[in-house]
């Protein structure tokens, strides 16, 4: 058959009868190949394909659902259900089958029928065939009188606005019923931090001292386990766990910053840089004294450190004891370097903070090169003062900064021109006294410092939304400066200024941490039983053990006799060589001995003639001279020895006078 085509319109010439027929068998026409057919859209033939093989298997399921007898096989979905409606419809329908059971209970105790509560509870045969689906819905056993009034009411009962009062007021999210003291020293604690479970703790402080404190094997004297002075004679500014806990880094007024583990040996200690640059990116490392020190919240390896030479440096432990990463610069409005007083990275770390002394607030993107700032203000605090603190919140919407010229502020990241909430007076007396986010974010806490007749340090708790102050507890008799909240064990951790860590928490709110140790009791000494009446058996009271007494004394004696430490013998004479160290002629010792025989030759030496000893060399000087006589031989006039005497004449008498 040929086709006469138009484009992509054909038309079948002969036996155009048939195929009409054909096509229009079942009524469907539109398949009809009569005509120029549609001029619609045609569906691709993938299409067409998927729709014949869907048409296929629903017919494929039809028949084994006819031959199987079953009411459907495959090819539905399942049906969604809304779990609280169901609940909460169960539970009403019990409330309200619980009140008509009450009801009847009361109507048949004041007539005083008698009868099984089973019964009266039990509904009758025609209700329980009415109430059929409803009692298949209901599981357990039938809501409480005492509840049913609070749980039916649709409004909320008096219990329920209670209980939402107590859950919304913001001074019950505070955990501050107990608190523990942990004696750090007697300087102030300036850098404080808890590991990410809440099982440890490090403080450190003016005295240059780092103490690690361990709430699982802390015992009723709550010592710490480790004490060490990382950086010798330098206070400590700073220390913070790493995310995953496993590292502590640790920084303070010398321009190196160290990372140690979690049982305080050191891993890594980054360097120090030249001082006589001028070019501070050109450097190793700080070359002033580091302030404030954070971890990245993503990359475990990463850490943030700003000092006062103007730089903000970024490191790798990998590579830390080599250089930095990147250096970061803050500038002031006329291009010259500030000294960042505090810096912190966002919640996601996309986000580098700095916080510097010309009252400028600073953020880069860490994604990209830090040459220019994405975010900047200017005027965010009083210039030439120290911001202490900058804390992202939990949302990463929100920062808070606690400046040096006694303000809170409270900044939106999405429009960082001025600060959403302002609040001043709060006396801040050192450059790391911090300000955070609470757990749920919906409290801004920060500490205060002692003004002039103040005895004890305050904890100020302002809400997020308002910034009006919910709560001020006075916690230390001293400066508040570290805070630490816990959010997994929902506890507070201070520094106080008088040298002592509290941890504030509630029994009921909080978990592990400070309750572990708060918990144990001092052991009791286990006292000795002493039985007075005893008998005391030695072994040689046995007569087994027991040595045979001699008869006869005699031979004992003489055998004492001849022992000398028994017999107490005194020392036998000595020969002519001495015994026992010894020497006879000399003495009873060798230094004796020996200073006997020096004065016994230089006695002989004097009892000899001196002229004779010195006219024996008399001859061999006048035949070698060397040194005076030839000097002399012209004017030395010619010696003349005295002759020596007749020997044998007797020495004339001395008369006597």
């Amino acid at each position: 058959m040929k086709k006469i085509a138009f484009g992509k319109i054909s038309l079948p010439v002969a036996g155009t009868s048939k195929l009409s027929a054909e096509g229009t068998e079942g009524g469907n026409l539109e398949n009809a190949p009569h005509g120029f057919g549609s001029f619609g859209k045609k569906e691709p033939p993938s299409q067409l394909r998927e729709a014949q093989i869907e048409e296929k298997h629903s017919d494929e399921n039809e028949e084994m659902t006819r031959i199987m007898g079953f009411e459907s096989f495959g090819g539905k979905k399942a049906r969604q259900f809304d779990v609280d409606a169901v609940l909460k419809d169960s539970l009403k329908s019990a409330v309200e089958r619980n009140k008509d059971n009450l009801e009847r209970l009361a109507e048949m105790s004041a007539a005083g029928a008698a009868g099984d509560a089973t019964d009266v509870t039990a509904p009758d045969s025609e209700e329980a065939d009415g109430q059929h689906s409803d009692d298949d819905d209901v599981i357990g056993p039938p809501v409480p009188p005492t509840l049913a009034g609070s749980v039916g009411d649709e409004d909320g009962g008096a219990s329920d606005v209670s209980e939402d009062e107590e859950d919304n007021d913001p001074r019950g999210w505070i955990p501050h019923a107990q608190e523990l003291a942990l004696e750090h020293g007697a300087r102030p604690v300036t850098a404080l931090a808890a590991d990410p479970a809440g099982s440890r703790l490090v403080s450190g402080g003016l005295d240059y001292v780092l103490k690690y404190w361990d709430f699982n094997g802390m015992d009723v004297g709550r010592r710490c386990f480790r004490e060490m002075r990382p950086f010798e004679s330098h206070p400590i500014n700073d220390v913070q766990y790493s995310s995953t806990g496993d590292r502590v880094l640790a920084v303070s007024g010398s321009s190196r910053a160290k990372v140690l583990d979690r049982d305080g040996l050191e891993v890594a200690e980054t360097p120090r840089g030249d001082m006589y640059l001028v070019d501070m990116q050109r450097t190793k490392g700080h070359v002033a004294a580091i302030s404030s020190a954070a971890w990245h919240p993503k990359l475990k390896d990463e850490f943030l450190t700003c000092a006062s030479d103007g730089t903000c440096r970024i490191w790798h432990v990998e590579d830390a004891a080599k250089q930095q990463r990147h250096v970061v610069k803050p500038r002031q409005a006329g291009g010259l370097k500030t000294h960042p007083s505090a810096c912190s990275y966002s919640r996601d770390g996309t986000l580098v903070a700095a916080a510097c002394t010309d009252g400028s607030l600073q953020m880069w993107d860490h994604r990209k090169s830090y040459v220019n700032t994405c975010m900047l203000v200017r005027d965010a605090h009083q210039k030439g003062t120290e911001t202490s603190s900058m804390v992202f919140s939990y949302d990463n919407l929100s920062v808070a900064t606690r400046g040096g010229d006694e303000t809170l502020k409270l900044w939106d990241v999405r429009q960082l021109r001025k600060p959403v909430h302002t609040t001043a007076g709060l006396f801040n007396k050192f450059a790391m006294t911090d300000c955070l986010f609470s757990p749920n974010d919906q409290l801004v806490v920060t500490g205060t410092s002692l003004d002039r007749g103040e005895t004890v340090g305050q904890l100020h708790f302002f809400s997020r939304l308002t910034f009006e102050k919910v709560a001020q507890l006075p916690v230390a008799e001293g400066h508040v400066i570290r805070i630490v909240w816990h959010p997994r064990i929902n506890q507070l951790m201070l520094g106080c200024g008088s040298g002592v860590c509290k941890v504030l928490f509630d029994p009921d709110k909080s978990h592990r941490g400070a309750i572990l140790a708060a918990g144990k009791k001092k052991s009791k000494s286990k006292q000795m039983e002493v039985v007075m009446n005893t008998q005391v058996i030695t072994p040689h009271a046995l007569p087994m053990f027991r040595e045979p007494r001699p008869r006869s004394t005699h031979k004992q004696i003489e055998k004492a006799r001849q022992d000398p430490q028994k017999s107490r013998r005194p020392d036998l004479p000595q020969g002519k060589s001495g015994t026992g160290g010894r020497v006879a002629t000399g003495g009873s010792t060798l230094s004796s001995y020996i200073m006997r025989t020096l004065g016994v030759e230089a006695k002989k030496r004097e009892e000899g003639d001196p002229r004779e000893a010195l006219l024996k060399h008399a001859k061999e000087a006048a035949e070698n001279p060397y040194w005076v006589t030839p000097a002399y031989a012209k004017t030395q006039p010619k010696q003349i020895f005295q002759q020596p005497e007749n020997q044998d004449e007797p020495d004339p008498k001395k008369r006597k006078t």
